[in-house]
């Protein structure tokens, strides 16, 4: 007999809890190897491909491509061991097939540590359910307790769902036919019973697209309590049960009904994953913002000479990066972070440089470790492999965690200053505007020089404006005399 494991989401690392579904690498009845990408999916922080930690024939998907899912939702079904003993319902694999299946369950686990997974020995079994018969209107919790000669086993978990549909529920008190946690948490958050909604799908299974039309009818209702006739076949349940007790409609609806018309945008992914940090910044952290222009002349005439020198290219961006090692080095309080629940101020013995990117997904911010010790040109190296990943969306979860300070020149849309919102939890970022000609008294004389405006918005428990604007100034005289930092290039 088959043993049919499920495969949830799993805990990619670094606080993420879920993920949205852009590719699908295998279809149901392909089969997989152990550690073989079967999906590729986008976090808020890079883009996965996560490999299954079973080998067998694939007997169930779970999600559309563009569905999120949260972390420990099912992802697919794998019928390992014998072949061709597949859950009904599943199309049979080829007999090449099945040859490959009992070649990639020879050996039955993973050595690829997903958290969640593991790699030690089989683990405990238990009987699948199998789904009642509709006749049964209200099966009591042990009808399927016991084993049946036909039952499949499945993978240990908490208690859920069965990988088989439930039968259609037969009343408010019966069982409720759904699989998807985003169809449940979508009922939840608007206030949907699912034992109210008649199931479209296989078995009486309440699929995403019968809630929405349930939503939909009653508010269709709530706005125009005439229409029930017009509601649509899948919410039935709901209109009766709206139309018997019109004062149980819950509030999220009413104001659903009049809110105002507009396209809505999900927050959700990247997207979604910034409002949330920038909130948490803006509410944690007692920021405050100071700046100063500066005659950055020298640094360009300097760059541009070294450029002309031969070698590799020397990024602009290196070069304030650098300066900013430097400054953190004589004002160490910026490179720090809060510890909240120790009331403490924990500074960090490293520098690693966030700088912030613009792609075609939004704002990343990736790291570059160990800045403080690196020379201009691994620094220009290192911005530009990791510019280059960003764009295209291969950025690792690990190239975008860890930062100590930030470094944000948004001088490259072309505006000259901004007050920075701090990447949290760090302490401190610098933003640097763009550098344009502009008058400026110069050894006594009035002149047109290269000027740039430096913004740090800086988090006041650390220091006080004291120690920032002693920071600001020390990058500001390093912008107009360059040389002394550039010795060691």
């Amino acid at each position: 007999m088959a043993q049919v494991l499920e495969f949830k989401l799993p805990d990619l690392g670094e606080g993420l809890t879920e993920a949205e579904i852009v590719r699908w690498l295998v279809n149901v009845g392909d089969v997989v190897a152990i550690d073989q990408p079967v999906v590729e999916v986008e976090t808020a922080k890079a883009m996965v491909e996560v490999p299954c930690p079973y080998g067998g024939v694939v007997t169930a998907r779970f999600g559309e491509e563009g569905t999120e899912l949260p972390v420990g939702a099912p992802l697919l079904t794998v019928a390992v061991g014998a072949a061709g003993t597949v859950p009904a319902g599943a199309p049979a694999p080829s007999p090449g097939a099945e040859q490959a299946a009992e070649t990639a369950v020879s050996s039955e686990y993973s050595g690829n540590v997903l958290v969640g997974y593991g790699t030690a020995g089989p683990a405990a079994r238990r009987r699948r359910i199998r789904p009642q018969s509709p006749a049964v209107a209200h099966p009591t919790p042990t009808a399927a307790a016991g084993p049946t000669p036909t039952a499949r086993t499945a993978a240990p978990a908490a208690p859920a769902a069965p990988i088989a549909p439930a039968a259609p529920a037969a009343g408010p008190e019966g069982p409720v036919p759904v699989i998807s946690p985003l169809v449940r948490k979508l009922a939840r958050d608007r206030g949907l019973d699912l034992r109210e909604v008649r199931g479209s799908g296989p078995e009486g299974l309440i699929l995403r697209a019968d809630v929405d039309r349930a939503l939909a009818a009653r508010e269709t209702l709530v706005a125009t309590p005439g229409a029930a006739p017009g509601v649509a076949p899948g919410a039935t349940a709901v209109v009766a049960a709206v139309e018997s007790v019109p004062s149980a409609v819950p509030t999220a609806a009413r104001a659903s009904a009049t809110a105002p018309a507009g396209e809505r945008i999900p927050l959700r992914g990247l997207r979604g994953a910034v409002a949330d940090k920038l909130s948490r910044s803006r509410t944690e952290i007692p920021d405050a913002t100071c700046w100063v222009d500066a005659d950055a002349t020298e640094l360009m005439a300097a760059r541009a000479a070294m450029n002309a020198a031969g070698g590799p290219k020397i990024s602009l961006l290196a070069l304030l990066a650098r300066i900013c090692a430097h400054a953190l080095a004589r004002f160490p309080e910026l490179n720090s972070t809060v510890d909240t629940a120790a009331r403490e101020i924990v500074r960090l013995p490293g520098v690693h440089l966030g700088f912030a990117a613009q792609t075609p997904r939004g704002l990343v911010v990736p790291v570059v470790r160990d800045a403080g010790t690196r020379t201009a040109e691994s620094l220009t190296e290192e911005f530009t492999r990791l510019t280059e990943s960003a764009r295209q969306g291969t950025l690792t979860p690990a190239d975008l965690t860890g930062g100590t300070f930030t470094l944000n020149n948004y001088g490259v849309f072309g505006v000259d200053g901004s007050t920075p919102i701090i990447n949290h939890p760090e302490a401190a970022m610098l933003g640097v505007g763009r550098i344009i000609p502009k008058p400026w008294v110069h050894q006594g004389e009035l002149a047109v020089r290269q000027v740039v405006q430096l913004s740090l918005t800086f988090d006041h428990r650390v220091c006080d404006g004291g120690t920032a604007g002693g920071f600001l100034r020390y990058v500001a005289d390093c912008v107009e005399q360059p040389a002394v930092l550039l010795r060691t290039v």
